[in-house]
């Protein structure tokens, strides 16, 4: 049973194509028999099966193929051989094209959403409940998948892997076959490339660069013009005597990053003793650990 027809009198042209108005013959999901809907090019473009649906003035046009549950609705558009699945969701501006795929289980409510002006395309795929908004792009062989977000002006290429409750936003850029995953943060300006792995509750930040084959976990906080290759790069130490958090030392710029706070390791230590004497001593004492740490390295180089 067919749940559209093809409106033949009501169509524009797109891009050199005729795309059609579609209309609801049947009520399924929240669609009632005579709502008018989105445009496609033909009926291989939107699945009879399901509740997939094309609505307002999105457009699915060349070989795309939007079907299961998914919604393609705003001003959308899906092109070239992209697939549209699960209970997926292209919305707003986004666009989704080449042999990129948005998709989710079709058996549970969750889904993939790439929506306000986003691009999806190449063979990225983003699944899940991941998210692509604002003004990213995603293209490459990238894998997108569990929560994971990719959002501002943030762009994600290559064969990147981004899982768990990733985020990457701001105007960094992921690339090559980095994976970012778990809790960790990749923001501001910064880049992680190469064969570079970021997770657990690491954040990325600034203009720092995190690049080569190096892994950087735990709380590490990566800032400012920092530069990251080999886990000599950085040291993490936690603030066992207040407030719990951790604090970051970074060996390319010789900088200390510790909550909003981002400076050298003796501003750092005045910072501390306007808190606290006992703060003030404390960092102090690690300061101090870190000079003669990288004394050490230097006379044995």
């Amino acid at each position: 049973m067919k749940k559209y027809e093809i409106l033949k009198n009501s169509s524009i042209e797109f891009y050199g194509k005729t795309l059609y108005r579609i209309q609801a013959l049947i009520d399924f999901s929240d669609v009632k028999a005579g709502d008018i809907g989105g445009y496609i090019q033909s009926e291989e473009n939107l699945s009879h099966e399901g509740n997939a649906w094309v609505a307002e003035n999105a457009k699915v046009y060349d070989d795309a193929k939007v079907f299961e549950n998914a919604k393609v609705y705003g001003n959308a558009e899906v092109s070239c051989a992209a697939e549209i699945s699960g209970n997926a969701k292209v919305y707003g501006n986004a666009e989704v094209y080449e042999y990129a795929e948005v998709y989710g289980d079709a058996d549970v409510s969750c889904g993939a959403i790439v929506y306000s002006s986003a691009k999806v395309y190449d063979y990225a795929k983003v699944g899940g409940d991941a998210e692509v908004c604002g003004n990213t792009e995603v293209h490459g062989f990238v894998v997108l998948y569990e929560h994971a977000e990719v959002f501002e002006n943030a762009e994600v290429s290559g064969r990147v892997i981004l899982s768990g409750y990733a985020k990457v936003g701001g105007d960094a850029k992921v690339s090559d076959y980095a994976k970012v995953y778990g809790n960790a943060k990749v923001i501001g300006e910064s880049k992680v490339y190469d064969h570079a792995e970021v997770f657990c509750d690491t954040e990325v930040s600034g203009s720092a660069k995190v690049f080569g084959s190096v892994q950087v976990n735990g709380s590490a906080l990566i800032s400012g013009d920092a530069e990251v290759s080999e886990l000599g790069d950085y040291i993490v130490f936690k603030n066992n005597w207040s407030s719990g958090r951790h604090f970051t030392y970074t060996r390319s710029n010789k900088m200390w990053k510790a909550g909003c706070f981002c400076g050298t390791g003796e501003e750092l230590v005045k910072k501390a003793y306007e808190d606290s004497e006992l703060s003030g001593k404390n960092y102090s004492l690690y300061v101090e650990l870190v000079k003669n740490l990288e004394k050490n390295l230097e006379s044995n180089n």
